[in-house]
């Protein structure tokens, strides 16, 4: 969800840093802010998920039988620290990000050579004849 949240707002402000308005680029272009668009937003997702990743991944390896959730949650903690949950983080944005945004790029140039107007954001309004 947060990267659908912060999509719209950071390609905006990628516009605003630009210094022209989105019209003013081609097709190619647009698409490519949308691409760095999807990428940073996806960064800001991979941040905020990422701990309770980890944690979900040492539950699943390290839980002792009969170990209520909360109290195999303390020990590993205990074992990993605050610095532990982060670990991995720059790799998952190098691989997931870079293939997810690489996904949607492709999606949306196909979109994009389909429709004959790039997509900027926004509600897509569908019509059904």
């Amino acid at each position: 969800m947060v990267k659908f949240a912060t999509f719209e707002t950071t390609v905006n402000q990628i516009y605003k840093t630009l210094g022209k308005p989105k019209e003013s680029y081609n097709a190619l272009q647009q698409t490519g802010v949308s691409f760095l668009g999807g990428y940073i937003a996806g960064i800001g997702c991979a941040v905020i998920s990422h701990p309770a990743d980890v944690m979900v991944s040492k539950l699943n390896a390290d839980r002792q039988p009969g170990e209520s959730g909360g109290k195999a949650m303390s020990r590993i903690y205990g074992n990993i620290g605050f610095k532990g949950l982060w670990n991995g983080l720059p790799v998952r944005i190098a691989m997931l990000e870079l293939d997810i945004s690489a996904i949607t790029f492709k999606e949306r140039l196909t979109r994009d050579s389909a429709s004959g107007k790039p997509y900027l954001g926004g509600p897509v309004k569908v019509t059904v004849n």
